[in-house]
């Protein structure tokens, strides 16, 4: 199809002219700036979006529906303002959060615009901020920048007009990529006034989130050329090793056009699981009241019939109302007198609690990173509860678990192992220093001074060798800066090799087209490079032929331990022992690289190179014929030793992931590397042991098609955990619990790539869209699968995967993470936590429950879409088992007495009505009502709701296990409601019918038997019953809890003191109706027993069964948990860097950065400057 987004070089009134419908009649620029808006509001939408959003709350409808009915006087039972002022407070607080939160996200938004940039203006370049550039402009980059938009490269000052960049917030991957541009935009662009002239149009296909696709074509002076994603500049990759990069824009951010913005996802509105169950309460609370309130208006039709027909006198009084309508009239008489069962002070108070339990977060100092004073960031308010209800962690592995830093830690030469654990590295070297290790320049790590004093002694021929080859062997470019030698490296891991060699001695300093000059200790050497066969993942080794001065010609090969030592020409003592390091360096997970060499004939070497100069230049089979050729090359090899490298973990992430683990808290990896370097993370950070079966795709899967390719592991899961097996022949049943014979079946992890991923997606649409097709699931006794086949593959996918100990998935892109999240959110309805520090991790970030993001790293974007920032992965552990717990007890003990004294203090309403001819009369003084939630008993529970602690932070550490509590949901579910519900009943019953038959026969001249001490009494009964009832539930107390609870009891006495004075009765008899009626009531020792005896009846049940669960032991699970804690304490898990693992079988831990086609750039000299010259 052709394409429609057509690009103008320097020619903004073009993109300008463009329109597109979006909504209805609204329209919209079709080419937008790039200023990016993850912020949700703005001047003009804050008031009705977030009106909009707060009233999908039914309590807030519910709420607005009774103030409503409130403002007809027929029917109201209470001032219509009791209602309305704490709704509008509700509102208020809410939209001030939300307001914060959106501020905090205009900033972020802010200083990711306001980023400066240079932009062709004119003739000239001008700095001009991010949020200014358009499409069509021309930037200008320099090293180091950040790329701000999706960018064509016109050229760059690298040779060839190459560009180096890093897409570790892309793709999570540490090696550098290069892109080329176009031969004529590299010749012809070499200045600004040609810059300026530039006209060309391309033409390309329309913004999409494809990261890796792009498909267009250049049209300048006449003439099409085409182009594809080697020529493009994403938006959030970082340029790297190039002095100056230009681009024409071709995708900006504003309106997601460029491709990373495509993969970020939309903004979502985040609620908890006890949102949704709030939701859902107050539904059932609200028709329990209808049925509730329809009822007594039947029995009050009923009563006043009845009424009327033996007070037949009194029928002047009744003849404008019948009693049905009266009964219609009670009923919205009691809807109203009755919707304070559900508080909304409920709801101010839920938002205070996570308001101040955020702050606590932001506060903590165990969570504050001291390097770069950085502490944690609760961005989000109203989710902290849910991070005690954590199943499922998705986590980014490149600059989330690992730190980006590659560092030489070991290596073993000829059998010998050197470095760190030797017993060597702390003797102190011979001699003033090494004279080949020049002031300024980078260190590589090397402590081992045995490893430096026989490098320096140059009398181990394989030693020499190992050196030379890590000096010769590699695609590193190196840049002279006078006094430091600058190395530029594709590769992470190739810079770490070439740094070790360097302060060992061999240092190299050049290279050209065709030669390469190190120093060897001392003695400047040029070598003639004679090939390079290049690495890629398949062959997972690269090689270097080279005729030294003398000309002898070796080849050079360094690779995966599994593909080197099958090609060696002898097995002796030294391989062994090379073999042995393997293991080791493997148990602790650094990433291993075997190194060999083997000596070339001139005339073996002639004829391969005309052979392979042949190979060179086919049309067909090109790339098997070279690999044919480098296979054949690279046979006969003499084994020199073997590396280890270091990919450095952040501190304490395999203690995390280990107390996660603990916690029953899944942990999935997804990352954009390659599976080598993903498995070798896997085991370094704990998440991967040697006891686990790994389940691979490619060792499960044997049929190319794409059903087939995920049926197979998917099917046999099902049979085995199933008993679905249709027949006895279960092949690949059989493979499955065969991968690790001496592994327990339990114990496995899965690991799988993004092309995996994408067929079970794939296939899953398919069978969506065809489900008449005929493969089915075989299932128990021939019955038809339930459910939609689509949905099946993914949940047979979902149930293996959660059934694992550990999940990896590489080689997936943003979007890909994104699914992985819904796919367990949709079939396991779990709690699911994204953390990321990168671009590529929004889409994941938005789309999990709780989204976490790294701060303190190059990318923001993680950290502004996320809603919880932290500086180190390790800082997750107390965030979710210390801060997470505490939330989730503190807001279900809240909801519990919330509720129960709801119940307690105001159901006696319904009772009174039984009483008082079932008239909507209510029992209470209206200011008793209004303050009952406000002040009488809300500050008890608001110190439960900030400050609640079963355990100490240390004891909650120490004991994860106590966080699977909150995974279950024990602490407030239905059945707590119930319960909840029951015993706030049971309340209510007491204090009121205790009262009644105290006061029923309670007569005399001075005896108190009045309405308004009868109200009182049922008041400060139920009251104080609730009182003790928080007293006894609160299991951590402070001077704060004990000042609330006192505050509770001086606030009752102090406002019935001043809405019952007589005084404030004289000015205004209808709002204050109870003159004196408390100081009546309780200076009657009848009233006062009456309080006490319905407070020991109210309090018994509540000590009855808490004295029964301790003695009959059935107490829930946190209790348990807890009591082991007391009882039979357990040493906390150590903190250390490395803990040796047992081995059932030889892995190999080979993992190597790199990307191909390196080599060729070298060969051609596409990469390489004028060379400097360096004296011996």
């Amino acid at each position: 199809p052709a394409f429609t987004w057509e690009v103008r070089a320097n020619d903004r009134g073009y993109h300008r002219q463009f329109k597109k419908k979006f909504a209805f009649c609204l329209s919209k620029r079709k080419y937008s700036g790039n200023a990016i808006r993850t912020a949700k509001y703005n001047l003009l939408t804050f008031l009705p979006l977030n009106l909009y959003e707060q009233f999908h709350r039914m309590a807030n409808v519910y709420f607005v529906f009774v103030i409503l009915l409130q403002t007809f006087p027929e029917i109201s039972t209470l001032p219509w303002y009791t209602l309305l002022f704490p709704l509008s407070c509700l509102l208020i607080i809410r939209g001030l959060r939300d307001l914060i939160d959106d501020i905090g996200r205009h900033r972020s938004d802010r200083s990711i615009n306001s980023r400066p940039c240079e932009i062709l203006a004119g003739k000239s370049f001008r700095w001009q901020q991010w949020r200014d550039i358009c499409v069509g402009d021309i930037v200008r980059l320099r090293k180091d920048s950040i790329v701000p938009a999706d960018l064509l490269l016109l050229c760059s000052s690298e040779p060839s007009s190459l560009c180096y960049v890093e897409t570790a917030d892309i793709d999570g991957e540490t090696n550098l990529k290069f892109r080329q541009a176009l031969l004529v935009t590299h010749q012809e662009l070499g200045s600004e006034e040609s810059m300026a002239a530039f006209d060309g149009r391309v033409t390309c296909e329309e913004p999409n989130s494809r990261m890796h696709s792009f498909t267009g074509a250049l049209r300048w002076r006449g003439r099409t050329h085409a182009l594809d994603s080697d020529r493009l500049l994403l938006r959030g990759c970082r340029v790297r090793n190039t002095a100056l990069c230009y681009g024409l824009v071709l995708y900006a951010g504003e309106w997601f056009d460029s491709k990373i913005m495509r993969n970020c996802g939309k903004i979502k509105r985040k609620k908890t699981k006890l949102d949704h169950m709030m939701d859902r309460l107050v539904v059932v609370i609200f028709l329990v009241l209808l049925v509730t309130s329809l009822g007594l208006a039947v029995a009050s039709g009923f009563w006043a019939r009845t009424f009327q027909e033996k007070h037949s006198y009194l029928a002047a009084v009744y003849k404008h109302t019948s009693p049905a309508q009266q009964a219609f009239l009670n009923f919205w008489g009691f809807t109203i007198l009755l919707s304070i069962i559900i508080p909304m002070s409920m709801y101010i108070t839920f938002e205070f609690i996570y308001l101040v339990n955020s702050c606590f977060i932001n506060w903590d100092l165990e969570m504050y990173y001291g390097a770069k004073d950085i502490p944690a960031e609760a961005r989000s308010t109203s989710l902290n509860d849910q991070l005690g209800q954590i199943e499922f962690i998705f986590s980014d592995k490149t600059g989330t678990l690992t730190q980006n830093i590659m560092s030489f830690k070991k290596c073993c030469v000829n059998g010998t192992i050197y470095g760190p654990g030797t017993g060597h590295e702390n003797k102190q070297p011979r001699g003033s220093g090494l004279a080949w290790d020049p002031p300024g320049e980078q260190k590589s790590g090397v402590c081992d001074v045995t490893l430096l004093e026989a490098a320096q002694r140059d009398n181990d021929p394989v030693l020499r060798e190992f050196l030379r080859l890590l000096a010769l062997c590699h695609t590193v470019m190196v840049e002279d800066r006078g006094d430091q030698l600058v190395y530029q490296a594709a590769s992470p891991d190739e810079e770490a090799l070439v740094l070790a060699a360097r302060s060992l001695g061999y240092v190299f300093l050049a290279r050209t087209q065709d030669t390469i000059t190190i120093r060897e200790l001392g003695r400047t050497r040029t070598y003639e490079v004679l090939a390079m066969l290049d690495f890629n993942s398949d062959r997972k080794r690269m090689s270097v032929l080279v005729r030294d001065p003398q000309g002898t010609i070796r080849l050079y090969t360094k690779g995966a331990d599994t593909v080197i030592l099958e090609r060696l020409r002898r097995r002796g003592p030294s391989e062994t022992l090379t073999e042995r390091a393997l293991d080791r360096f493997a148990e602790e997970t650094l990433r291993t690289l075997c190194v060999a060499s083997r000596e070339v004939s001139e005339a073996e070497f002639r004829a391969w190179s005309r052979r392979h100069g042949e190979a060179a230049v086919l049309l067909q089979d090109r790339a098997r014929e070279l690999d044919r050729l480098y296979e054949e090359m690279e046979q006969n090899l003499q084994l020199l030793g073997a590396t280890a490298i270091e990919d450095k973990l952040q501190d304490g992430v395999p203690e995390t992931i280990q107390l996660l683990k603990l916690a029953n808290i899944k942990v999935w990896v997804l990352t954009g590397d390659k599976q080598e370097t993903a498995m070798n993370i896997g085991y370094a950070c704990r998440l991967l042991t040697d006891d686990m079966e790994i389940l691979e795709e490619k060792e499960v899967s044997s049929c190319p098609s794409p059903p087939s390719s995920h049926s197979e592991i998917l099917q046999a899961y099902w049979e085995n955990n199933n008993n679905l097996s249709g027949s006895g022949d279960a092949p690949s049943s059989r493979r499955l619990s065969q991968q690790c014979p001496e592994a327990p079946c339990h114990k496995r992890a899965v690991i799988i790539s993004g092309d995996y991923l994408d067929k079970i997606l794939h296939t899953g649409e398919v069978l969506k869209e065809k489900k008449g097709w005929p493969w089915r699931w075989r299932c128990c006794d021939g019955a038809e699968a339930a459910q939609d086949q689509g949905g099946l593959v993914e949940k047979a996918f979902v149930d293996l995967a959660t059934s694992c100990q550990a999940v990896i998935c590489c080689r997936v892109t943003p979007k890909q993470k994104a699914l992985m999240v819904q796919l367990v959110k949709k079939h396991k309805k779990a709690v699911t936590l994204a953390i990321g520090d990168g671009a590529n991790d929004v889409n994941m970030i938005k789309t999990a429950d709780i989204g976490v993001g790294i701060s303190g790293l190059e990318g923001l974007q993680a950290v502004q879409c996320s809603d919880y920032a932290l500086a180190q992965f390790s800082f997750l552990q107390r965030l979710l088992l210390v801060h997470g717990r505490w939330n989730y007890l503190r807001i279900c003990k809240f909801l519990r007495y919330f509720f129960y004294k709801t119940f307690a203090g105001l159901l006696a309403q319904v009772w009174f009505a039984f009483h008082s001819g079932f008239t909507a009369q209510p029992l209470y003084e209206g200011w008793f009502l209004a303050l009952y939630n406000i002040f009488y008993t809300a500050y008890p529970v608001l110190s439960v709701g900030l400050l609640e602690q079963d355990v100490s932070a240390k004891k909650s550490l120490e004991f994860p296990e106590l966080y699977v509590v909150g995974q279950q949901d024990e602490l407030f579910n239905y059945r707590v409601f119930g319960v909840t519900l029951l015993h706030g009943v049971g309340t209510s019953l007491i204090s009121f019918y205790i009262a009644l038959w105290a006061f029923e026969d309670h007569v005399g001249t001075k005896a108190v038997g009045d309405y308004e001490s009868f109200s009182v009494t049922v008041a400060l009964s139920a009251l104080l019953s609730v009182l003790v009832e928080i007293i006894l539930d609160t299991k951590y107390w402070t001077v704060f809890s004990f000042l609330m609870v006192t505050a509770s009891l001086l606030l009752f006495c102090l406002f019935s003191f001043l809405t019952q004075s007589v005084d404030a009765f004289r000015i205004a008899p209808a709002i204050f109706p109870f003159p004196d009626a408390s100081w009546n009531a309780l200076t009657d020792p009848c009233v006062l027993l009456v309080v006490l005896l319905s407070l020991v009846v109210n309090t018994l049940p509540s000590l009855t069964v808490r004295a029964l669960r301790a003695i009959l032991g059935r107490a829930t699970t946190q209790q348990k948990i807890q009591l082991k804690a007391k009882r039979d304490p357990e040493p906390p898990v150590e903190l250390r860097s490395h803990v040796p693992r047992g081995s059932f079988c030889r892995r190999s831990s080979y993992a190597f950065s790199h990307q191909e086609g390196y080599a060729g750039l070298i060969t051609r000299g596409d990469s390489l400057r004028a060379r400097a010259t360096h004296g011996t």
